[in-house]
């Protein structure tokens, strides 16, 4: 097996499985607080507080993640198409 098939070939497997992962588990932990909610901060004693509602999620503590957007926006030109 050449290094060029062996590239291809994980190429495919991560596709797919990132396809069933979106599939699953449409919703990740938002990237920017991490599933809190809202930004850490920290007060003069050093420990953490919590801080203002997250700017990315609002609150919401997941986001669509990449895979499952472009597949709705897929689904959805599709589906004008066809009616």
């Amino acid at each position: 097996m050449t290094l060029a098939a062996f590239a291809a070939l994980l190429l495919i497997f991560v596709t797919l499985g990132y396809s069933a992962l979106c599939a699953v588990s449409p919703f990740g932990n938002c990237r920017r607080c991490r599933g809190f909610g809202y930004q850490l901060k920290r007060d003069r004693r050093g420990r953490l507080k919590p801080g203002r509602t997250c700017r990315r999620c609002r609150g919401d503590r997941k986001r669509i993640r990449i895979g499952r957007h472009l597949f709705n926006l897929a689904a959805r030109i599709h589906r004008d198409g066809t009616r």
